[in-house]
C-alpha cells in the first residue's frame, strides 16, 4: 500500500505544467482539449483581462499580465494571442530559457524581430518552436530545402468574412465582391506584415522553405466559400510538390482555421510525449 502511495504522489508531481499566451477563441479551444497529462498553470493576458479570464477558468490557474510573475517554471508555453503578445512576451519567455510554440509566426517577417528572438534563444539554451498552424507539409518543404528547393508558392482563399478587419478592405470592397476574386500578390514578408491576423501560413511556409522574401503569396475572396481553402506548390531539385487543403474557420473566430487550434494542441500532447511525430 505505501508503495502504491508513494507512486501515484510521483505521478501527480511529475505532472507537467503549461503556460499559455493569450485566452481568446483558440485559446479556449486549446484549453478545453488539453492532454491529461499536462497541467494548464499560467494564463497570460493584458491587466485589464485578468479577472475577467479568472472567471473562465479553474481557480489553481494563476491568470498574470506580464510572463515574469509567474511564480514558477513552465515546462511548455504556448503562444494563442497574436503578434501584439509576441513581441510582449516572447523575449521574456526566452530570457528564462524555456521553450515557447508560436502560432503568430507572421511576426517574424520583421527581421530585427527574428533576429532578437533567435540570438536570446541561443544566450538562454531556450528553442523557439514555430507550429504548423493550419496548413499540412511544412514537413516536407523543410526537408526539400535540404536538398534544393527553388520555389515556393502559396495561395489562400477564405471568404469575406474572414477578411473583414484587414487590410484586404482596403485593397477590395468586400461587399461587392460576387466571384472568388484574387486581391492580392506578394511576398510571404509583405503578406505578414501586411495580414497579422490572417498570414500565419505564409510566414510559415516561408521559414520552413527559401524564405520571406522569395516565398509568392496570392490571396483570393470567395463569396461562395464558407471554409478556408490552401494550395502549396514547391518545386526543386527533389521534385514537385502540390499540397491543397480545406479547413473550416473556428465558429467563434471566422479569421482562425480550426486545424490551427488543434496543431497548438497536438504541440502541447508533444511536450508531454516520449514518441514524438
Amino acid at each position: 500500500m505505501c508503495l502504491v502511495v508513494l507512486t501515484n504522489i510521483y505521478k501527480v508531481n511529475a505532472m507537467k505544467q503549461l503556460m499559455m499566451i493569450g485566452f481568446g477563441a483558440m485559446a479556449s479551444e486549446v484549453y478545453a482539449h488539453l492532454p491529461h497529462d499536462l497541467e494548464l498553470k499560467w494564463i497570460v493576458v493584458p491587466e485589464r483581462s485578468v479577472e475577467n479570464v479568472k472567471q473562465k477558468v479553474n481557480s489553481n490557474i494563476q491568470v498574470i499580465s506580464d510572463v515574469n510573475q509567474c511564480d514558477g517554471t513552465p515546462d511548455y508555453v504556448i503562444e494563442v494571442a497574436g503578434q501584439a503578445a509576441v513581441k510582449e512576451h516572447a523575449k521574456k519567455v526566452l530570457e528564462n530559457g524555456w521553450t515557447i510554440g508560436l502560432i503568430s509566426v507572421g511576426t517574424l517577417a520583421d527581421s530585427e524581430i527574428f533576429t532578437e528572438l533567435q540570438q536570446t534563444a541561443e544566450q538562454n539554451g531556450a528553442h523557439l518552436h514555430l507550429l504548423a498552424g493550419a496548413i499540412a507539409g511544412i514537413d516536407g518543404i523543410a526537408a526539400a530545402k535540404e536538398g534544393g528547393l527553388e520555389k515556393v508558392t502559396y495561395k489562400g482563399c477564405k471568404s469575406p468574412n474572414s477578411w473583414r478587419g484587414s487590410y484586404a478592405e482596403q485593397l477590395i470592397d468586400l461587399d461587392q465582391v460576387q466571384k472568388a476574386t484574387v486581391f492580392y500578390r506578394g511576398t510571404a514578408r509583405e503578406a505578414a506584415l501586411n495580414f497579422p491576423a490572417n498570414a500565419n501560413v505564409a510566414a510559415t511556409i516561408a521559414l520552413a522553405g527559401v524564405g520571406m522574401d522569395n516565398t509568392i503569396v496570392e490571396l483570393t475572396v470567395d463569396p461562395e466559400t464558407t471554409q478556408n481553402k490552401h494550395i502549396i506548390v514547391a518545386e526543386g531539385r527533389f521534385g514537385q510538390m502540390t499540397i491543397e487543403m480545406v479547413g473550416v474557420p473556428l465558429a467563434s473566430n471566422p479569421k482562425t482555421s480550426t486545424l490551427a487550434a488543434l496543431s497548438v494542441i497536438r504541440a502541447c500532447r508533444n511536450s508531454v510525449e516520449a514518441i514524438q511525430i
